[in-house]
Formats: structure tokens, C-alpha cells, sequence
């Protein structure tokens, strides 16, 4: 037999079931956007500070700063826009390890299989695409459940972004050391160049390519190298190839159009000896138009991947 308690009893509170902690740490909205403005804002006070005091000890932070700005930026933006289910461990893993793995295995395969020719650019985008897949392979390797088009975007950006990273601090730590000393000036050249055009190259093409490989991956984890995984790697290897390229491209497309009679060694130093005012002013056109027309290519391949997959839409 029960009794009410009389009124103005306290009553025992009976605590609910409690949600279990989330598997793996948010990352509040907007970071990517901090990042990008407070990251600047340090590598202008870096870069002010350096060229002020001559300190050649702030190189490596100036070095640092300015190769994985723009990169991370854009990794963070990928994850909070469309990858939040894919968690931060994974997109960290994805640019770190897949970034320094895909360095050391584009720099060994160059290092042994290619030379120099006029097609040494293509086997540059073949080599660095397939280590760049491989090493999103690997970072993947005890994620059987991750797959689909989505996944294959963010992940891919994820790696070839940091790939870029990395090999952009090597350019600028080359661009730096020069016979002469210190070659300051040239760094931050390197740097800003590089960082525009950063959205537009790795992170992009690997972006492509693991879309669709983790479209074709079975449910047990396995991956299919079927036909369009393998046209798609070859896609985006010609685009890296051309982008590559674009430079020499232009000088003979110059050449063609101003009648000049230019021995095929000159296209190999990549450069047009005493060049005229016109040619000057047409190789910058056919130049900085044709990254321009290989980024548009890239841009509009990514958009009709997202627009298959429904998932990519409905994120926030």
C-alpha cells in the first residue's frame, strides 16, 4: 500500500539516462575562417618582423605559416561544411599522414623513374595522383564503412591539401637558401604564389579521384579499380600534367602565333631569349588563361560529383 506524501515533501529526483560523450571532438563553426584571417595576420607579423631584424631563426615559422595557411583553410571548410560525420581524427589523418606519405612517395618514384624530356610532366601527374590515392588508401585502411562520393570528396581534398602543404614548405625552404644567402624576398614570393593557387591544384584533383574510388568501394572495405576510377586517375593526371606544363605550353603556343623560329632547347630552360613586348604580353595571357581554363575544368568536375550525391546537398 502506497501514501502520498503530503505537500511541500521534497521529492527524490530520478536521474534520466545520460547520452554517452561523442566519439570524437567538434570543431565549433567558423573556425576555418579564424584560422584563415588570425593565420595571416601572424605571417604578416612574422614576415614584417623577419625582414626588420635579419633573424634567420623566424624562417621555419614564416615557412611554416605561409605553406599550410591556405591548405588547412580550406580542409577546415570541408569538414565543417560536409565531413562533421566523418570526424576530426580522420580529416587530421587524412592531411598529415596522407600528406607526408604522398611527398615521400611522389619524391621516390620521381627520383628513380623519371627524367628529363618533354613528357616528364605527365609522368609527374600520373606518379603523384597514384601516391596520393594510395595514401588515402592506406589512412583508410581500418575504415571499411567509410565510402560513397562524399566521403571520397572531402577526404581526398583532405589529402591532396595536405600534400600541397608540405611541398609548398619545400619550394619556399628552396626558394629562401639561395647562393647569395637568404633570399627573402623570393620566400615570400614563392609563398603568396603558391597560396593563391592552392585551392585550384592537389587538393582539388585528389579530391576528384577519391570521390570516385570510394564510390566504387565495397561494403567489406575492398576497393574496385574499375573503368571509371581508372579513366577518372587518368583524368585528373592529364590535369596535373597540363597545369604543370602550362608554362612551356605558352612559350610554344607564342612562338607558333609570332612566326619566331626557336630551337626546341629553349622550351626545356623556359624561357624566350630577347623576348618582344607582344610576345611578352601574349605569353602571359596564354599562360595565366590556361591555369585559369584547368581550374574552371577541375571546378565544374567537382560540382557534377557533389550533385550526384544527395548527402553532399543536405549537409549544412
Amino acid at each position: 500500500m502506497t501514501h502520498a506524501q503530503p505537500p511541500g515533501a521534497p521529492r527524490a529526483r530520478i536521474p534520466g539516462p545520460q547520452q554517452p560523450p561523442p566519439s570524437h571532438p567538434r570543431i565549433p563553426a567558423g573556425l576555418w575562417r579564424r584560422w584563415l584571417w588570425g593565420g595571416l595576420t601572424l605571417w604578416v607579423l612574422t614576415a614584417a618582423v623577419t625582414y626588420a631584424t635579419r633573424n634567420t631563426t623566424l624562417l621555419p615559422t614564416l615557412i611554416l605559416l605561409g605553406s599550410f595557411l591556405v591548405p588547412a583553410a580550406f580542409a577546415l571548410w570541408a569538414y565543417e561544411r560536409h565531413g562533421r560525420d566523418l570526424g576530426v581524427s580522420l580529416i587530421l589523418g587524412c592531411f598529415v599522414v596522407g600528406g607526408i606519405l604522398g611527398v615521400l612517395g611522389a619524391s621516390v618514384m620521381e627520383y628513380y623513374l623519371l627524367h628529363p624530356s618533354l613528357w616528364v610532366f605527365v609522368g609527374v601527374g600520373l606518379i603523384e595522383e597514384a601516391v596520393k590515392l594510395a595514401a588515402l588508401m592506406y589512412v583508410l585502411r581500418r575504415q571499411p564503412r567509410v565510402r560513397g562520393l562524399r566521403a571520397g570528396l572531402v577526404l581526398g581534398a583532405s589529402v591532396g591539401f595536405g600534400f600541397a602543404a608540405f611541398e609548398s614548405a619545400g619550394y619556399a625552404f628552396n626558394a629562401a637558401v639561395g647562393m647569395q644567402g637568404i633570399d627573402l624576398r623570393s620566400l615570400l614570393e614563392t609563398e603568396v604564389l603558391r597560396g593563391l593557387l592552392a585551392p585550384f591544384g592537389h587538393g582539388l584533383w585528389t579530391a576528384i579521384s577519391g570521390a570516385v574510388l570510394l564510390h566504387f568501394r565495397r561494403p567489406n572495405g575492398r576497393y574496385r579499380l574499375a573503368a571509371p576510377v581508372l579513366l577518372t586517375y587518368l583524368g585528373v593526371s592529364l590535369l596535373h600534367a597540363l597545369w604543370d606544363s602550362m608554362h612551356g605550353i605558352a612559350i610554344w603556343i607564342v612562338a607558333r602565333l609570332t612566326a619566331s623560329d626557336l630551337p626546341l632547347a629553349l622550351f626545356a630552360q623556359g624561357y624566350i631569349p630577347q623576348p618582344t613586348d607582344a610576345q611578352k604580353h601574349l605569353f602571359t595571357l596564354f599562360s595565366v588563361g590556361g591555369l585559369v581554363i584547368i581550374s574552371l575544368a577541375g571546378i565544374a568536375w567537382v560540382r557534377s560529383l557533389a550533385r550526384r550525391d544527395p548527402s553532399w546537398r543536405n549537409t549544412p
